[in-house]
Protein backbone atom coordinates (compact mmCIF):
# COMPACT_ATOMS: atom_id res chain seq x y z
CA UNK A 1 0.00 0.00 0.00
CA UNK A 2 1.06 3.57 -0.82
CA UNK A 3 0.73 6.35 1.48
CA UNK A 4 2.72 8.83 0.58
CA UNK A 5 4.42 10.45 -2.23
CA UNK A 6 6.28 13.39 -2.65
CA UNK A 7 8.87 14.38 -5.68
CA UNK A 8 10.79 17.24 -6.81
CA UNK A 9 12.78 17.75 -9.73
CA UNK A 10 15.72 20.86 -10.10
CA UNK A 11 19.06 20.93 -11.67
CA UNK A 12 21.98 20.72 -10.01
CA UNK A 13 25.88 21.65 -10.92
CA UNK A 14 27.46 18.23 -10.49
CA UNK A 15 31.19 17.76 -11.52
CA UNK A 16 31.40 17.11 -15.27
CA UNK A 17 32.53 13.75 -16.57
CA UNK A 18 33.37 12.13 -19.10
CA UNK A 19 29.37 11.00 -19.96
CA UNK A 20 27.50 13.47 -18.53
CA UNK A 21 24.66 11.73 -20.13
CA UNK A 22 24.75 8.73 -17.93
CA UNK A 23 21.90 8.17 -14.93
CA UNK A 24 22.33 7.13 -11.65
CA UNK A 25 19.82 5.28 -9.24
CA UNK A 26 19.88 5.44 -5.61
CA UNK A 27 17.19 3.65 -3.51
CA UNK A 28 17.91 4.98 0.37
CA UNK A 29 15.89 3.07 3.12
CA UNK A 30 16.22 3.02 6.58
CA UNK A 31 16.51 -0.84 8.66
CA UNK A 32 13.86 -2.88 9.44
CA UNK A 33 12.46 -3.14 12.76
CA UNK A 34 14.56 -3.69 15.26
CA UNK A 35 14.59 -5.49 18.61
CA UNK A 36 14.06 -3.14 21.46
CA UNK A 37 13.92 -5.50 24.18
CA UNK A 38 17.20 -4.25 25.73
CA UNK A 39 17.53 -0.19 25.70
CA UNK A 40 21.30 -0.95 26.48
CA UNK A 41 21.99 -2.72 23.35
CA UNK A 42 23.17 -0.36 20.55
CA UNK A 43 23.43 -2.86 17.92
CA UNK A 44 20.77 -4.93 18.10
CA UNK A 45 19.34 -7.32 15.47
CA UNK A 46 15.84 -7.26 13.42
CA UNK A 47 12.77 -8.10 15.15
CA UNK A 48 10.53 -11.06 13.43
CA UNK A 49 8.50 -8.45 11.73
CA UNK A 50 11.97 -6.25 10.59
CA UNK A 51 13.14 -10.04 8.88
CA UNK A 52 9.62 -9.80 6.93
CA UNK A 53 10.02 -6.13 6.17
CA UNK A 54 13.76 -7.07 4.85
CA UNK A 55 12.15 -9.85 2.84
CA UNK A 56 9.34 -7.39 1.54
CA UNK A 57 12.09 -4.34 0.32
CA UNK A 58 13.79 -7.45 -1.66
CA UNK A 59 10.39 -7.94 -3.76
CA UNK A 60 9.90 -4.16 -3.85
CA UNK A 61 13.30 -4.12 -5.44
CA UNK A 62 12.78 -7.13 -7.57
CA UNK A 63 13.07 -5.59 -10.96
CA UNK A 64 15.73 -2.82 -10.46
CA UNK A 65 19.10 -4.24 -11.65
CA UNK A 66 20.93 -3.21 -8.90
CA UNK A 67 24.51 -2.92 -8.89
CA UNK A 68 25.47 -2.09 -5.35
CA UNK A 69 24.57 -2.39 -2.20
CA UNK A 70 25.82 -0.12 0.78
CA UNK A 71 24.72 -0.64 4.49
CA UNK A 72 25.97 1.08 7.93
CA UNK A 73 28.14 -1.69 9.81
CA UNK A 74 25.22 -2.74 12.42
CA UNK A 75 23.11 -6.14 12.62
CA UNK A 76 19.67 -4.37 11.46
CA UNK A 77 20.72 -2.35 8.63
CA UNK A 78 23.21 -5.40 6.90
CA UNK A 79 20.14 -7.79 7.89
CA UNK A 80 17.79 -5.12 6.12
CA UNK A 81 20.11 -5.69 3.15
CA UNK A 82 21.15 -8.99 3.20
CA UNK A 83 18.01 -10.48 1.38
CA UNK A 84 18.31 -8.03 -1.50
CA UNK A 85 22.13 -8.69 -1.76
CA UNK A 86 21.61 -12.30 -1.76
CA UNK A 87 19.02 -12.30 -4.99
CA UNK A 88 21.33 -9.86 -6.48
CA UNK A 89 24.38 -11.67 -5.85
CA UNK A 90 25.71 -8.41 -4.75
CA UNK A 91 28.79 -8.27 -1.62
CA UNK A 92 27.05 -5.29 1.00
CA UNK A 93 29.94 -2.61 1.35
CA UNK A 94 29.99 -0.79 4.31
CA UNK A 95 29.76 2.67 4.66
CA UNK A 96 30.33 4.99 7.31
CA UNK A 97 27.04 7.34 7.39
CA UNK A 98 29.27 9.88 9.70
CA UNK A 99 32.21 10.20 7.10
CA UNK A 100 30.42 9.89 3.50
CA UNK A 101 31.76 11.75 1.02
CA UNK A 102 28.90 12.18 -1.27
CA UNK A 103 30.74 13.49 -3.95
CA UNK A 104 33.20 10.30 -4.11
CA UNK A 105 30.13 7.92 -3.26
CA UNK A 106 28.38 9.55 -6.57
CA UNK A 107 31.72 9.69 -8.58
CA UNK A 108 32.36 5.86 -7.64
CA UNK A 109 28.37 5.17 -8.05
CA UNK A 110 28.19 7.15 -11.50
CA UNK A 111 25.81 5.26 -14.09
CA UNK A 112 24.51 2.57 -11.43
CA UNK A 113 21.71 1.32 -9.56
CA UNK A 114 22.40 1.50 -5.74
CA UNK A 115 20.57 0.76 -2.40
CA UNK A 116 22.10 2.52 0.53
CA UNK A 117 20.76 1.75 3.79
CA UNK A 118 20.50 3.57 6.73
CA UNK A 119 19.23 5.23 9.84
CA UNK A 120 16.03 7.18 10.71
CA UNK A 121 18.51 10.06 10.89
CA UNK A 122 21.54 9.49 8.73
CA UNK A 123 19.26 8.50 5.55
CA UNK A 124 17.64 11.99 4.84
CA UNK A 125 21.06 13.59 5.66
CA UNK A 126 22.50 11.45 2.64
CA UNK A 127 19.76 12.02 0.60
CA UNK A 128 19.59 15.99 1.55
CA UNK A 129 23.24 15.67 0.74
CA UNK A 130 22.97 13.92 -2.47
CA UNK A 131 20.14 16.03 -3.81
CA UNK A 132 21.82 19.10 -2.34
CA UNK A 133 19.30 20.64 -0.34
CA UNK A 134 18.00 20.40 2.94
CA UNK A 135 14.34 18.77 2.05
CA UNK A 136 14.00 15.85 4.34
CA UNK A 137 14.01 15.60 8.00
CA UNK A 138 14.66 12.54 10.68
CA UNK A 139 12.31 9.80 10.22
CA UNK A 140 10.25 8.88 12.66
CA UNK A 141 11.16 6.61 14.84
CA UNK A 142 8.07 4.18 13.99
CA UNK A 143 8.61 4.62 10.36
CA UNK A 144 10.42 2.03 8.67
CA UNK A 145 8.55 2.04 5.68
CA UNK A 146 10.07 5.17 3.43
CA UNK A 147 12.08 4.69 0.27
CA UNK A 148 13.95 7.54 -0.86
CA UNK A 149 14.63 7.49 -4.88
CA UNK A 150 16.92 9.75 -6.55
CA UNK A 151 17.68 9.65 -10.28
CA UNK A 152 20.54 11.71 -11.44
CA UNK A 153 21.01 11.83 -15.46
CA UNK A 154 23.27 14.79 -16.61
CA UNK A 155 22.75 18.22 -14.17
CA UNK A 156 19.69 16.77 -13.36
CA UNK A 157 18.37 15.67 -10.05
CA UNK A 158 15.04 13.80 -9.20
CA UNK A 159 14.12 13.00 -5.91
CA UNK A 160 11.04 11.01 -4.06
CA UNK A 161 10.16 9.52 -1.38
CA UNK A 162 6.97 6.90 -0.82
CA UNK A 163 6.16 5.06 1.74
CA UNK A 164 5.40 1.20 1.88
CA UNK A 165 3.67 -0.95 4.48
Amino acid sequence: MLLCFSCNQQEQPIQKTENPIETTSLYFIRHAEKDRNDPTNKNPHLTEEGNARAENWNTVLQNIPLDAIYSTNYHRTIETAQPTARKNGLDINIYDAGAIDTETFLRDNLGKHVLIVGHSDTTPKFVNSVIGKQIYSDIDDSNNGNIYIVTITGNTITNMVLTIN
